[in-house]
């Protein structure tokens, strides 16, 4: 660096720490304002202050939306203790549901009641909505135009992904009884994507794909939802 460059380690350190959602490369070069360091620096800086992670309690890791300071997993159950929020409890329903999303996307509420073979409930959508994990991204060319679901960078944030290609293979959800933050998608067997995602910007909200007709789903309940997350 040059003597007139700021000190650009403890800077983007601390910018990272005191922000609540992570921040992109260009994000933190707009810190700098009319006298931004030289190109790469901001780069090679986050580079070293991961590295300087090894053997702390906190990793500095890239995701979707950008850089993050969070828990280290292995320390996470202890640190989980300071949070007096319970954080949500979600049914089996409601984890195959947003797995068929993140996995089968573009995908209809109607296919995934095939797949299931039992009805999604429209709070268990909204819910997922509501927690900004799944977004309509278009709607299915077919009679009644029903919305094609996706996930959202909010989905990769809370998993630490920077996109799908990171998604693990995928055996069964039904091996997880509840979804926890940070939980570890360690499975074998792959379930194929269907398409790829369809970014066409979604109309107003037209009827459900009427293509399937489920058994009712009687074991299935409201998602809870916290606001309290655990990555910082």
């Amino acid at each position: 660096m040059s003597e007139t460059e700021p000190n650009l380690p403890p800077m983007l350190e601390a910018a990272l720490l005191a922000s609540p959602q992570p921040l992109t490369v260009k994000q933190l070069y707009e810190l700098f304002g009319d006298a931004p360091p030289k190109p790469g620096s901001i780069e090679q800086t986050l580079t070293a202050l991961k590295d300087a992670c090894e053997g702390r309690g906190v990793e500095l890791v890239e995701v979707a939306s950008g850089w993050r300071y969070q828990v280290k997993a292995d320390v996470h159950p202890y640190v989980a203790r300071l949070w007096t929020e319970r954080q949500g409890k979600y049914t089996r329903a409601t984890l195959e549901t947003l797995a068929l999303i993140a996995y089968r996307q573009p995908i209809t509420r109607g296919e995934i009641e095939q797949i299931r073979g039992v009805s999604v409930s429209a709070s268990m959508i909204k819910s997922l909505e509501e927690r900004e994990w799944i977004r309509v991204l278009g709607h299915r060319d077919v009679p009644g135009r029903p919305e094609l679901f996706g996930t959202t960078k909010t989905f990769l944030d809370y998993f630490g992904l920077k996109s799908l290609d990171e998604l693990p293979p995928l055996a069964e959800l039904k091996e997880y009884p509840e979804l926890e933050p940070q939980l570890s998608f360690d499975i074998s067997e792959p379930i194929p994507a269907q398409a790829a995602v369809h970014t066409e910007p979604s109309g107003p909200a037209e009827a459900g794909d009427a293509s399937a007709t489920p058994e009712h789903d009687a074991s299935e309940d409201p998602v809870e939802t916290t606001t309290d997350d655990t990555q910082h």
